[in-house]
């Protein structure tokens, strides 16, 4: 009989980053990196289950993990190998179901669930195939993948057609590059140094490793104060040198006009890109931030919601840098709409990847694009962070400031059961042992086959 999946386990895994002011920023100083995470298993003798999460940074990872038990009816039953013969069907079942596209449409909590689910049934179709997901992405038939892609409200950038043809473009030249691809890997920038809550003597020493580390490229969170940024980055430049790039980032933190001001006092430090200089949805707002700051760059996409805002930005002339987030929209087959659009408009993607396995799954999409589409790393660099990777069975590995790319089947998605067991929130061992030492009660987590 054909394999089913049998059961849909998610779990709220929440780390204490904000301890240490990992990950803090002008707009979240104290991010407790999570990942509302799932699991999809099936029947089959011996096979592998699919892995997917979506990431958050502390309170509200609950409620991300209620989205993501909503969508259990839709996977329960369902068959593995038609599901991964075409995840698209997903895809397109759950972002079309009606009622649960009211919460949306196609944003927000809900769009992100979707998002963790689909990626866990390219996961799962990937480890069947027994390929890494960019291998699997970059060896598809393009007509395939483009049968993988919504192109509802892209057609007035990007058609089908358009599509196919980039993508029949894309495969010459493709084995030289996989063989480059496996030699020197695909090229990586760190922010790991630039947190927001870092003392200036930490800022300098992690810059200077960074270099030592093969980094041409690091990444200063900005924001909060602008004496502060103008001290930081003075510091950063001095530790790096005048031929590293140093991109800085607001994280939403200011309106157009400050974010025009701001950028310019920070341009004696030659900055390369401006990062969320304002609202993720402002796509007029980026467009004037960029005519004003050039040639800083502008760049953005960690906080758009879907598709069809990047397509804005694109048609705007908003942005120079695309930011595909993993596990912000509605998974892989909507990260493909968004490198097929930028393709089409000739924009570099440089995904973020600050985050619980964000570095692990985006390398993936990049390595499919330099294979099969976009033919070229210039210009692209995928984001690196180097804390919570120990968590995950096949971590991303970084060498000489070049991602390796993975050999392991699958999506690099999967936790390790003891991490699983230590971090889910609140009844895990470590935030059991946490609550108990300060004294704090757990909250009341209702049982599921109890709950109302």
């Amino acid at each position: 009989m054909a394999a089913l999946i049998t059961a849909v386990d998610t779990y709220d895994i929440r780390f204490p980053t904000s301890r240490d002011l990992d990950g803090s920023d002008a707009m979240n100083p104290d991010p407790d990196y999570s990942a509302a995470y799932v699991v999809l298993r099936t029947d089959e003798p011996g096979g592998p289950a699919g892995h997917g999460f979506t990431f958050t940074i502390g309170r509200g990872n609950d409620v991300q993990v209620a989205a993501l038990d909503a969508l259990r009816p839709y996977l329960l039953g369902r068959p593995v190998d038609a599901l991964c013969a075409d995840p698209g069907s997903l895809s397109r079942d759950l972002v079309g179901d009606s009622q649960l596209r009211w919460l949306g449409p196609e944003k927000g909590v809900m769009h992100m669930a979707v998002g963790a689910v689909v990626n866990a049934v390219w996961d799962l179709a990937a480890k069947r195939a027994g390929v890494p997901l960019w291998q699997l992405l970059a060896d598809a038939d393009p007509a395939w993948l483009v049968s993988q892609v919504d192109f509802r409200y892209l057609t007035d950038a990007i058609t089908p057609e358009e599509a196919l043809g980039l993508l029949r473009a894309g495969r010459a030249g493709r084995a030289d590059r996989e063989a480059d691809l496996r030699r020197r890997g695909y090229p990586a920038y760190t922010t790991s140094p630039g947190w927001l809550g870092y003392s200036d003597a930490k800022l300098t020493r992690l810059a200077r490793q960074a270099v030592a580390d093969g980094f041409t490229q690091i990444k200063l969170k900005v924001g909060a104060d602008l004496a502060d940024d103008v001290r930081r980055c003075r510091a950063a430049r001095a530790a790096v040198g005048p031929g590293i790039r140093l991109a800085v980032d607001a994280n939403q933190r200011w309106d157009v006009a400050e974010a025009v001001a701001w950028t310019t006092a920070l341009a004696e430090f030659d900055p390369y890109w401006i990062e969320e200089p304002t609202s993720p949805d402002d796509v007029l707002g980026h467009a004037a931030v960029r005519r004003a700051v050039a040639p800083i760059r502008v760049a953005t996409g960690e906080h758009v919601q879907n598709r069809i805002v990047f397509k804005q930005l694109l048609q705007a002339g908003a942005v120079d840098i695309v930011q595909i987030d993993a596990a912000r929209v509605g998974g892989v087959n909507e990260n493909l709409a968004i490198l097929l659009l930028a393709a089409k408009f000739g924009v570099p993607v440089c995904p973020h990847a600050g985050g619980v396995g964000l570095c692990e799954l985006v390398q993936h999409l990049s390595m499919f694009d330099y294979l099969a589409l976009s033919g070229t790393t210039e210009d692209r660099v995928v984001e690196y962070v180097d804390h919570l990777h120990e968590h995950f069975l096949t971590p991303a590995v970084v060498r000489a400031g070049h991602y390796v790319a993975p050999t392991a089947p699958g999506f690099s998605a999967e936790m390790h059961a003891d991490s699983i067991a230590a971090y889910t929130y609140p009844g895990g061992t470590f935030w059991a042992a946490d609550l108990a030492a300060q004294g704090t009660e757990p909250p009341c987590v209702v049982p599921e086959e109890t709950a109302p």
